[in-house]
């Protein structure tokens, strides 16, 4: 690296507050990122950048390239690889970490919040468990493009900063792949899973530590407070109901919702074997090693609470004195999950079916539809949009569309019509509010695995480019972009599975 190159990081505008470092010693391992032949940034979000308060023409080239695939360290960063357990499909492992990961160091954003940067695919740390520690190409464009989509969405993610094509071939089973390096912006990476670990592996002092530094950052409002272990469990809690009936509510499906995998902070994070449903089914499942179904769609609300209470199991020991008691405040919150999760979706569903106020009958009415569109499997993203379009008294002939036996529609319809807009048509308002609540481009999985095939295997990233500019704007209908909110052709993606990566 040119000497040139060096002096550049100081002024690329990283400005490092590395507290996770500074406060919780001997939760990490220090480490430097693997060095790559030749690093190509292949994408930069410069939109993300400038939240971040980077210098952005200076990164969007060859030290952008230097400094996200991890051959130039910027200054003040001190590169670290967090450690953390985590029950993966239901058996617990006491360790896990940062096997191809490494935290870079905490920015404060041009809002003031306080922001992980983080490498994915950075070569092997003491957590690797035998693996290379690297990343190919096709998962790392799924997480950018896949966190991009969901915040585009309104839905709390973890979001990509860049990606960088490595110069080496990776091998997996496929054969030898691209590398690249995923550059990953979070609100932290505290994980129900780094509880897990110094509750099973560390000294209560440091778990109280954990916990502490955890309020600090994402509940600072609950410092001094009687029982600030308590509501802490209770605010994240909160965090992943709202966050499980957001999932719902668009179709997506995590894939791998380990404990590792659930944030403190209340954002998704983690897109492997991700993928948002078509037709509507609760039991739909994409991931390859989810064998069993666990993580199906229809599942995530019961797994966010399995996950809950083994959050609560680690911090009994700062409830209460008396076991009893503390089992007794954990179980409340834990078992109080359903009912919050039930709240944030039937505010998701209130929204997407264009319900204003609560009446007797908005129960038998939300679940009617649901009931409708998985009888008769009917494309559960653009159900929604058309009916949004129909505007009640509107054209329906979009709508009718995806169902194979339309009469039962009409006869909902006729019920929602007449809990929507009695006397006539629907206000345009209203019409306005359902758009915003229903999306008309989603991530779907054939275009996905089109455009990352492209770019895997032809180079070609103009149709990862295209898709993801479509799905900056979910919401917004626009010419010419048809294809775009069709989901595949019949039986052209019969057996779909998806597959970690990153």
């Amino acid at each position: 690296m040119s000497t040139d190159t060096t002096e550049l990081t100081a002024t690329a505008g990283f400005r490092f507050d590395n507290s996770y470092a500074r406060a919780l010693d001997g939760f990490y391992a220090p480490w430097q990122a693997a060095q790559v032949p030749a690093p190509v940034l292949l994408k930069f979000n410069r939109a993300l950048a400038t939240e971040l308060a980077l210098d952005v023409d200076a990164l969007e080239g060859p030290l952008g390239a230097a400094v996200f695939s991890g051959n130039q360290l910027p200054q003040g960063a001190t590169p670290i690889a967090q450690a953390y357990a985590g029950h993966q499909f239901g058996g617990f492992s006491p360790q896990l970490g940062d096997g191809r990961a490494l935290l870079l160091g905490e920015v404060i954003d041009i809002h003031g919040q306080r922001r992980d940067i983080a490498f994915k695919g950075s070569g092997r740390t003491p957590f690797s468990r035998g693996g290379d520690g690297k990343a190919v190409l096709g998962p790392v464009l799924r997480e950018y493009l896949m966190g991009e989509a969901m915040h585009a969405l309104g839905i709390p993610t973890t979001r990509a900063l860049a990606a960088v094509a490595t110069g080496e071939h990776v091998l997996r089973e496929a054969g030898p792949l691209p590398g690249a390096v995923l550059t990953r912006v979070a609100a932290s990476h505290l994980r129900v899973g780094t509880f897990q670990f110094f509750a099973t592996r560390g000294t209560p002092e440091q778990l109280k530590t954990l916990a502490d530094y955890a309020i600090a950052r994402h509940d600072p409002a609950l410092v001094g407070s009687e029982q600030p272990y308590l509501a802490l469990l209770r605010a994240v809690s909160e965090r992943q109901a709202a966050l499980i009936a957001r999932w719902i509510g668009v179709g997506f499906i995590h894939g791998v919702m380990n404990t590792d995998n659930m944030t403190i902070s209340g954002e998704t994070i983690d897109y492997g074997p991700c993928a948002f449903m078509d037709a509507y089914d609760p039991a739909t499942v994409f991931s390859s090693i989810d064998r069993q179904g666990r993580y199906a769609y229809g599942n995530q609300p019961g797994i966010a609470q399995w996950n809950l209470a083994r959050l609560a199991e680690t911090l009994l020991p700062m409830l209460s004195e008396d076991a009893d008691t503390a089992v007794a405040l954990a179980t409340e919150v834990v078992n109080a999950f359903p009912e919050r999760y039930q709240h944030h979706w039937q505010a998701e569903l209130r929204r997407k079916l264009g319900l204003q106020g609560e009446e007797p009958q908005d129960e038998a009415l939300m679940n009617g539809w649901l009931d409708l569109l998985q009888t008769q499997r009917a494309d559960f993203t653009l159900a929604f949009r058309h009916l949004s379009d129909a505007a009640v008294g509107g054209d329906r002939a979009a709508l009718r569309g995806l169902f194979s036996e339309p009469e039962p529609l009409d006869a909902w319809l006729a019920r929602w019509q007449a809990r929507c807009a009695p006397t006539g048509d629907a206000a345009p308002e209203l019409v306005e509010q359902m758009r915003l609540a229903n999306p008309l481009y989603i991530p779907r999985n054939h275009l996905v695995e089109a455009a990352l095939a492209a770019a895997v295997e032809q180079g070609d990233q103009a149709p990862f480019e295209r898709l993801i500019t479509v799905l900056q704007r979910p919401f917004d209908a626009r010419s010419g972009l048809d294809a775009f909110a069709s989901p595949a052709p019949a039986g052209a993606m019969a057996g779909y599975r998806t597959f970690c990566g990153t």
